[in-house]
C-alpha cells in the first residue's frame, strides 16, 4: 500500500510538472511568436497557411499530423501555439508515466520530467511545430513500456512508431538497442515475452516508417533516391566528431550550421557537467541491486544510441537534436539527485544541501535566461521577414508572385503569399532574395 501511495503521489506531481512546463513556456515564449522557417514548411501543407513551400527529402509527415486539428481550418498563430503547448505537456506526462512502476523510487519520475522540462531547448520548443520533443517523449515512453514487469506491447509499438514517424533515423536508433536487449538480456526473455517485445518494436518501426517509404516511392523515385537526396540536403553525412559544435550550440544558435566563429560560454556548459555527474551517481547508488540498475542502464544505452548519429555523422549541430538523449538520461540523473537529497537529509549535511541548492538555482537561472534571450532573438529575426516583404511590395512585388533565393526565401515568400521556385532562370520570377551571396549575372541589374 505504501508503494501504491508513493506511485499515486508521484503521478500527481508528474501532472503538476507537465502543467508547470506548459505555463513556463507560455510565459517565457510569446504565443504571438511568428512561425519559424521549419514551422512554415510544415504548416503550409494546410490551406490557411498556404501556399505550400517545398517539402524536402529529409522531412517527414509527423509534424503536419500534429498541426492538422488546428491548421486545417484556422490561420491563428496563437491558437496553434496553445494547441501545441497542450500537446507538449501531454507528451511530457505520457513519456515519463510508464516509468512510475519501474523505478524503485517513483518520485524520481517527476524529478526526471522536471529536469528535462527545465532545459531552455525544451521550454522554447514546447509551443513549436518541431518534431524533437515528441521524438524524445515517444522514445522515453517506449523504453518504459518495454521494461514494464508486464510489458505494454501496444505502448512499445506506439512509442517506436511515433519516433520513426517524426524522425526515421531516431526510430532506428531507439529500436536497435531495444531489439538487442530483448534478445540478449535473460530477464527480458523470460515467460515467453521475447517474441512479444521483438514483435512490438519491429511493428512500431514498420508502421512509423511506412509513410516515409510510400512517399519515397511516389515523390523521390524510391528509398535509395530519397536517402541520397536527403544526404545532399543535409550537407553530406560522413564520419565526423561534432562534439564541439554541440557544445557551442548549448546556448544557440538554434541551428549551428556552420559553427565556426562561435564561442563556448562557460556558464551554459553547466548542464553538460551536471548531467553526467547525476547520471553517474544514479547508477552508482544502484550498483548492488542489478534488478534496479538494469532499467537505468537501458535508458543510458538508448540515449547513447540516439545521440551517436548526431555526434559522429551529422556535420553540424542544433540543440534540439539531443533532446531524446537528455530525456532518457534524466531518469538515472533523477535517481542520483534524490540520492544526494537523501544524504543531505539523513546526515543533516548543510554543505551538501547548500551546494545542491546553488547548483539547481544556477541551472534554472541559466536555462530561463536562455529561453528569454532566444525568444527575443527569434521575435526580431522573424520580424525581419515582414520588413523584407514590405520592401518587395514597395518595388511592385504582389501576389501572384514567384520568389527564388537561398536561406530567407521560404519565410519571406510565405509572409508575402508568394510561391517559391528553384529555377535559375529569370522567366516567371518576381524577385530573388539572397543572403551573404552575390546575385547571378542575369539579376545584377535588378
Amino acid at each position: 500500500m505504501n508503494a501504491d501511495r508513493a506511485a499515486a503521489s508521484a503521478q500527481r506531481k508528474l501532472c503538476i510538472v507537465a502543467a508547470g512546463f506548459c505555463l513556463l513556456s507560455a510565459v517565457l515564449v510569446p504565443l504571438t511568436l511568428p512561425l519559424g522557417w521549419d514551422e512554415i514548411v510544415y504548416a503550409s501543407r494546410f490551406g490557411p497557411y498556404g501556399p505550400e513551400t517545398p517539402f524536402s527529402a529529409p522531412r517527414t509527415r509527423g509534424v503536419p499530423l500534429l498541426l492538422a486539428p488546428i491548421a486545417a481550418w484556422s490561420d491563428s498563430i496563437v491558437l496553434l501555439r496553445v494547441w501545441l503547448l497542450l500537446l507538449a505537456g501531454g507528451a511530457l506526462w505520457l513519456g515519463f508515466w510508464p516509468w512510475l512502476r519501474i523505478l524503485h523510487r517513483p518520485a524520481a519520475v517527476w524529478v526526471a520530467a522536471g529536469l528535462y522540462g527545465s532545459l531552455w531547448i525544451t521550454v522554447f520548443y514546447a509551443g513549436s511545430a518541431m518534431p524533437n520533443h515528441y521524438t524524445a517523449m515517444a522514445a522515453t515512453a517506449a523504453v518504459g513500456c518495454f521494461l514494464a514487469p508486464r510489458p505494454r506491447y501496444a505502448g512499445v509499438a506506439a512509442g517506436v512508431a511515433v519516433v520513426t514517424l517524426m524522425r526515421p533515423n531516431d526510430g532506428v536508433a531507439v529500436a536497435a538497442p531495444l531489439l538487442l536487449a530483448a534478445a540478449l538480456v535473460p530477464t527480458l526473455r523470460g515467460h515467453g515475452r521475447l517474441r512479444g517485445r521483438l514483435s512490438a518494436v519491429t511493428a512500431g518501426l514498420v508502421v512509423g516508417a511506412l509513410p516515409w517509404v510510400v512517399e519515397a516511392e511516389v515523390r523521390f523515385g524510391g528509398v535509395r533516391s530519397r536517402l541520397a537526396e536527403a544526404d545532399e540536403v543535409q550537407g553530406g553525412l560522413r564520419a565526423v566528431f561534432s562534439l564541439r559544435a554541440h557544445l557551442t550550440a548549448l546556448d544557440g544558435p538554434l541551428l549551428c550550421r556552420p559553427c565556426t566563429g562561435d564561442s563556448v560560454l562557460l556558464p551554459v556548459t553547466e548542464w553538460w557537467v551536471l548531467l553526467p555527474v547525476l547520471v553517474g551517481l544514479g547508477l552508482w547508488t544502484q550498483r548492488r541491486a542489478p534488478r534496479l540498475a538494469a532499467p537505468l542502464w537501458l535508458s543510458v544505452a538508448v540515449a547513447v544510441a540516439t545521440a551517436a548519429p548526431y555526434l559522429f555523422l551529422v556535420p553540424y549541430a542544433a540543440p534540439r537534436f539531443l533532446l531524446p538523449a537528455y530525456a532518457l538520461l534524466a531518469l538515472p540523473a533523477a535517481v542520483g539527485l534524490l540520492a544526494v537529497v537523501h544524504r543531505a537529509r539523513t546526515r543533516r549535511s548543510r554543505p551538501t544541501a547548500v551546494v545542491l541548492a546553488l547548483a539547481l538555482v544556477g541551472h534554472l537561472g541559466i536555462q530561463a535566461a536562455l529561453v528569454h534571450t532566444h525568444a527575443g532573438i527569434q521575435q526580431r529575426a522573424r520580424g525581419d521577414w515582414d520588413r523584407i516583404a514590405s520592401v518587395l511590395r514597395d518595388n511592385g512585388v504582389h501576389p501572384p508572385c514567384s520568389l527564388a533565393g537561398n536561406s530567407l526565401v521560404i519565410p519571406v515568400a510565405h509572409t508575402m503569399g508568394c510561391t517559391v521556385t528553384e529555377t535559375d532562370s529569370p522567366a516567371h520570377l518576381s524577385a530573388i532574395i539572397l543572403r551573404e551571396r552575390k546575385p547571378p549575372q542575369w539579376a545584377r541589374d535588378w
